[in-house]
This record gives C-alpha cells, sequence and structure tokens, in this order.
C-alpha cells in the first residue's frame, strides 16, 4: 500500500480508503489510485483487512455441485453480491463433505451472512449450526424457522407443464420425481393439483439420490420395463430428463413421435440442438439477485423478520413434446 501511495503522491490513509470504496475520496483520484494498483500488481489483503474492521463485506454460499441449476444461480450470487460491495466465499457440500462441516468453515472465515442453495439437513440441525449468523435459504421450504427462503414457483411451473400437455390431448403422463433435489416436494404438489384438477390419474416414479443424468437414466429403465410407456413423461429437472432421452432413445423410443417430454430449470441443456427440451424456466438471475438483498437486508438490519420470497416459473416450448401419438 505504502508503494501505491508514493507512486499516486498520497497518503497511505487515501489509498485504504480508496480501496474500501469508502467515501472521502475523489473519483479522479481513486482511478489514479486504483490504475496505480494494477500497474503495480498490488493487491489488498482482504483477510487481513477483514480482521482489523467489524464488518467484513463478506457472505458465504454453499451449494450443491451435482445439480446444474444451482451452479448457474451461483453466478448471479456472486454478480450481485459484487454491485451490493459484498465478497462471495463458496463452500460445497457433498456426500462426503456435510453441510454442517461446510457451514463451520465459513463462520470461521467471519461471514455476514449465509445463502444455502437447497441444503439437505433438517432446520434444527441448521438452526444449531449457523447460531446467529444471517441465513437465506434458496430452493427449500423452512416453516417456523427464522431464516429467510427465496423459492421459485416450482409447483406452478410445473401445473403450467401438465396442463399444456393435457392441451396437446395427453392425459397419461407419468411424473419422475427426485425427493433429494432442489425443490421437489412443491414441484410434486403441482404436478398432483394438475392431475386433479384434470380428473386424470396420477402416476409417480420416484427416483432416490442425486437427481442428476444418471437418475433420470434409472427411472428410464424402470419405464422401460412396463409393457406400455406413458403418452408423456414430466421430470423435476432437466438434468434427469437429458439421461431420461438418452436411454429411451437407445431403446428406439423417439421423443416427441412416440413419448413427449419434459423438464424444468430451463438451464443451458435444455436448448441444445439433441435435446431441445420443453421445460419451466427458472431465472436463475432473479433467484440469484433476490437471494443477495435478502441477505444484504438481514446484515444491514433493514429488515428484522424472515421473508419469503418467490419467483416466476414460466412454459418455455421446445420440440420435445407433440400431440399424443395413441
Amino acid at each position: 500500500m505504502a508503494d501505491v501511495a508514493a507512486h499516486v503522491g498520497v497518503s497511505r490513509q487515501l489509498v485504504g480508503l480508496a480501496f474500501s470504496n469508502e467515501p472521502g475520496v475523489a473519483a479522479q483520484t481513486r482511478k489514479r489510485i486504483l490504475d496505480a494498483a494494477d500497474e503495480l500488481g498490488y493487491r489488498p489483503n482482504t483477510a487481513a483487512r477483514s480482521l482489523r474492521s467489524a464488518s467484513t463485506k463478506t457472505i458465504g454460499v454453499i451449494f450443491h455441485p451435482n445439480e446444474s441449476a444451482p451452479l448457474e444461480i451461483l453466478e448471479w450470487i456472486y454478480e450481485y453480491g459484487r454491485r451490493a460491495g459484498y465478497t462471495v466465499i463458496v463452500s460445497t457440500a457433498s456426500p462426503s463433505r456435510a453441510e454442517r462441516r461446510a457451514i463451520d468453515e465459513l463462520i470461521g472465515y467471519r461471514c455476514e451472512a449465509l445463502i444455502l442453495i437447497s441444503p439437505r439437513e433438517d432446520p434444527d440441525v441448521l438452526r444449531s449450526a449457523t447460531g446467529h449468523t444471517p441465513v437465506v435459504v434458496v430452493g427449500r421450504d423452512m416453516p417456523n424457522s427464522e431464516f429467510d427462503v427465496v423459492r421459485s414457483r416450482g409447483d406452478e411451473g410445473i401445473e403450467t407443464i401438465v396442463r399444456y400437455l393435457a392441451d396437446l390431448g395427453h392425459t397419461d403422463m407419468i411424473y419422475v420425481h427426485g425427493s433429494d433435489m432442489f425443490d421437489s416436494e412443491l414441484r410434486l404438489a403441482g404436478y398432483r393439483k394438475a392431475m386433479s384438477s384434470l380428473g386424470l390419474d396420477e402416476q409417480v416414479l420416484e427416483v432416490r439420490g442425486d437427481y442428476t443424468e444418471e437418475s433420470g437414466a434409472s427411472a428410464a429403465r424402470l419405464l422401460l420395463e412396463r409393457e406400455l410407456l406413458p403418452t408423456a413423461i414430466v421430470c423435476n429437472n432437466d438434468q434427469a430428463a437429458l439421461g431420461l432421452s438418452h436411454v429411451l432413445q437407445q431403446a428406439g423410443v423417439l421423443i416427441p413421435e412416440h413419448v413427449s417430454l419434459t423438464g424444468y430449470d430451463d438451464s443451458r441443456i435444455a436448448s441444445l440442438s439433441f435435446l431441445d427440451l420443453t421445460t419451466a424456466r427458472q431465472d436463475p438471475e432473479e433467484i440469484g439477485a433476490s437471494a443477495i438483498s435478502a441477505a444484504v437486508a438481514r446484515i444491514t438490519g433493514s429488515a428484522s423478520k424472515p421473508t419469503q420470497r418467490w419467483t416466476s416459473a414460466p412454459l418455455v416450448v421446445r420440440g420435445s413434446t407433440a400431440p399424443p401419438s395413441r
């Protein structure tokens, strides 16, 4: 920092204010300081600076890396965190790395709030682990807790898909449900509500475990054991639809000629030409922005009570759906 100050001809205190984005530094002077830092290859030691301050300006995020939707949301959490003046620190949870361990790590870094994307642990466990740190949960209901919640309208998204398929003429629709995944119960409720209102029989195929391409492939193998496939299959995420599509087509089942297929999320894989998946769009930017907004509101004290924020899930029609052939 002393080298940057000498290079620009200002005090070290002014350089510190510029790096911290504090008031009291003219815009032109701030630019000269930041340009000088780039020229000299200087980077502020944010860890050391946070130890000297009551505020670390950091938000911790925990996610499960085997799901595509959280990865896309994470991009926008970084972006909106930056806009709000916060550094985002990420930790992952997996079968070999418990959520509690990831939480302990982020609290050790003095994160001022935590964003938990589709946490698996029981709310009481999470409450005990996080203590007094503000928590925003993305993608899961947390009834009777002090956590803020951000969720897409998964029930409405799936309900819209089922009604769209019914309008095409489908009455035999099976729902592939992954109970361990992001927002799963809400999406299942949407399927059941739509089928009931249409007077159609529910058919739910539950696949346990991480809801990835392999889980969708497992669901396809189970379906192929039946004598007659349904005319439409509704998957509760795009990754599962991808795995299911691959196995069905290897077995000679054409999509959408023999079976219509839908997903949920509108992740990047949905628009790939070989899949061309009809799906419900979960807007990762809207969710990321809402999560950061909730976290910052709790950090700054502008929101004293837990909030529940909902994001939309509009239908995106592509080539994987068509009227039934029988």
